[in-house]
């Protein structure tokens, strides 16, 4: 089994800064990848970013690329989201995801993750 904790959302204004944390206990090695997804009100959940356990190689979605950036500390399981110039559009739920994806394009796929954080809200005023 294996639990996810995220921390580190709130509200901030357009132009600032946040940095999420996502703790993982349980059997955590026995997943290959870890994500962020993030959903707003009335909308599907989306990819934000994902980083390899193994290799560290990071995928980021085009809405994000640039401003966002995912990291891992192997050491004590877990992984962050630094997101910069925040936008309005970014305000959402933020979920944190562990999964097995294998191919590149799994890496974005909702399915491939099997365990999912209760997420954090991240909000940003205009």
């Amino acid at each position: 089994q294996v639990q996810l904790s995220e921390s580190g959302g709130g509200l901030v204004q357009a132009g600032g800064s946040l940095r999420l944390s996502c703790a993982a206990s349980g059997r955590a090695f026995s997943r290959s990848a870890m994500g962020w997804f993030r959903q707003a009100p009335g909308k599907e959940r989306e990819f934000v970013g994902a980083i390899s356990w193994s290799t560290g190689k990071t995928y980021s979605a085009d809405s994000v690329k640039g401003r966002f950036t995912i990291s891992r500390d192997n050491a004590k399981n877990t992984i962050f989201l630094q997101m910069n110039s925040l936008k309005p559009e970014d305000t959402a739920v933020y979920f944190c995801a562990m999964g097995t994806p294998f191919y590149n394009s799994e890496y974005y796929d909702t399915r491939q993750y099997e365990y999912w954080g209760q997420g954090t809200q991240v909000t940003v005023s205009s």
